[in-house]
């Protein structure tokens, strides 16, 4: 007897695909329902979102080390250019190691000066 789509979709045991149903018949018995659920790949979601794909990306061990070697350079290069910029300013009165802020304030006054300079 031949079923239309909707009858042979209703007729189906629940859990159950066409492709299981032949496997069970090759192998000369039923499948039962948790054996079917252990020969299939578990399934992703179809798509995933972008952050998601982020998420999961950013997770690897490989991944925060890679970032944090990156961090690390970033962090030695900002720091030699303060050093540069100090080493350009006149020094403080008392010598004292300055702050990042104090070094950028000073640079700022510094420029201020020497514009009043060159006006006069």
């Amino acid at each position: 007897m031949m079923l239309g789509p909707e009858q042979a979709d209703s007729e189906q045991p629940s859990g159950h695909s066409e492709s299981d149903s032949a496997v069970s018949e090759t192998l000369g018995g039923s499948v039962s329902e948790a054996e079917g659920e252990a020969r299939r790949t578990p399934r992703l979601p179809p798509q995933l979102s972008r952050e998601e794909k982020r998420r999961r990306r950013r997770a690897t061990a490989k991944y925060r080390s890679a970032h944090a070697t990156r961090e690390r350079i970033r962090v030695e290069a900002f720091n030699v250019a303060f050093t540069e910029l100090r080493r350009l300013l006149p020094p403080p009165p008392p010598p004292k190691k300055l702050s990042k802020i104090e070094i950028l304030r000073l640079a700022i006054c510094y420029i201020s000066y020497l514009n009043h300079v060159l006006d006069v």
